[in-house]
């Protein structure tokens, strides 16, 4: 009888109490809890493809550690176990996230997934942790929103684009304190289209939505109008992986950031970006006509609403270490190798060239794993016909608790 298969899970070494674990987390958030295993256990679990049944586990087992004999018992336990949590591709799991599907999908708001997780759920606790990030924090920007000669609020005319991490805040929130800080001194937009990373890359180039986005300090309403627009410029149904934008933090660290400066007086168009198809290196996006066709939509709508319309994408560079994949530990010499890789990806950024940027990213067929290549990708062309030049306000990386670095940077187009 054939042992049922492990869904499509994020798995990462740990260290734990003194010993090497692995971590099983499920990266479309309908299980909430992660759990360890062993490295035993782990290889059990990951040879559960929905092909092998008991025999085929145990002589994989014996081969690997030296003849020892796994115990059925053993593999029922762990089977069982990873069922009841929601690891396992049966028919509990159908059912949970046919629960979850229909929760998110009829309610008109999409939740704050984050608050009281990576932030502060409630809202002067949030806004005392946010100020602490550009005024007290290493490597920040050391001053408030509203503060300085420069801070023009909401009386300026907007940022056109901005590039800012989606790194959570407590990694990189000096990062987006040097972001915002810029967005804000430049003027409040009336409207911001977001683009953001799709982590579980469903099979399309954009996803989106019309759910307004709670965050601790009230609603962010999502222009439906425009959403709408776009909508009939896809070849696609763009609400088919609309699920994806429940627990999804690329956008919702943006609007947690918007709302912190300006309240609830800012609409969002919020978009995630998939897969272009192009990933692979073998043919570039300004070839792919249902990723022009959309974009050429977004710029028609900048166009339309004048210089009242900020693109933001919400986006890191690289992901470089163990916890990603790599056989190395990260030293020095990596450290400078990723940053001199990024800083030429970003003289692109800042020239306003998203197929040079996407060239040069994709030159060693993106090996730094830079997530943020699509919705970058996307913003800048969102803006092309602007033909504005930006500037690199920020760089920096953080290290990853599994082991690894990801990095992120500030560019900004007035």
């Amino acid at each position: 009888m054939r042992l049922p298969p492990l869904r499509y899970i994020d798995a990462f070494p740990v260290d734990y109490r003194g010993q090497r674990l692995v971590c099983l987390r499920d990266p479309e958030g309908i299980v909430e809890q992660q759990i360890l295993l062993t490295p035993a256990a782990f290889f059990i679990a990951s040879h559960l493809n929905g092909q092998c049944d008991l025999r085929d586990l145990q002589d994989a087992f014996a081969r690997q550690f030296e003849g020892q004999r796994l115990a059925a018992e053993e593999v029922q336990q762990l089977v069982h176990d990873l069922d009841q949590q929601g690891f396992l591709l049966t028919e509990r799991f159908h059912l949970l996230r046919q629960q979850v599907e229909h929760a998110f999908l009829s309610a008109p708001i999409r939740p704050a997934y984050l608050a009281g997780k990576s932030y502060p759920e409630q809202r002067r606790a949030l806004r005392t942790f946010l100020d602490e990030q550009f005024i007290a924090r290493e490597g920040g920007p050391g001053a408030l929103p509203g503060q300085g000669s420069r801070a023009r609020g909401r009386n300026g005319n907007p940022t056109r684009c901005l590039i800012a991490p989606h790194i959570d805040y407590h990694r990189g929130g000096h990062a987006y304190a040097h972001a915002y800080l810029e967005l804000f001194n430049q003027g409040q937009p009336d409207v911001v289209i977001i683009f953001g990373v799709a982590h579980v890359s469903p099979p399309a180039p954009f996803i989106l939505t019309q759910k307004d986005f709670d965050t601790p300090f009230g609603k962010l309403s999502t222009d439906r109008d425009l959403v709408r627009q776009l909508e009939t410029a896809c070849a696609w149904d763009p609400y088919a992986h609309e699920i994806v934008h429940r627990t999804e933090h690329s956008i919702e660290f943006q609007a947690v950031m918007l709302s912190y400066l300006f309240g609830p007086d800012v609409r969002i168009v919020p978009i995630l970006c998939g897969t272009f198809g192009s990933e692979v290196g073998r043919v570039a996006p300004a070839d792919i006509g249902a990723v022009t066709t959309f974009l050429g939509a977004c710029r028609d709508v900048v166009s339309a609403r004048g210089k009242r319309v900020s693109v933001i994408a919400g986006a890191d560079l690289a992901h470089v270490g163990r916890r990603f994949g790599d056989a190395f530990e990260i030293s020095e010499p990596i450290v400078q190798q990723v940053e001199g890789r990024d800083r030429e990806d970003l003289r692109y950024v800042t020239a306003g060239d998203a197929d040079g940027f996407y060239r040069s990213v994709m030159q060693d067929q993106n090996q730094r794993r830079v997530c943020g290549l699509n919705c970058i990708y996307a913003s800048l062309k969102t803006v092309e016909s602007a033909g504005l030049e930006g500037t690199l306000v920020h760089y920096d990386y953080a290290p990853d608790p599994a082991g690894g670095i990801v990095s992120f940077a500030d560019v900004i187009f007035p």
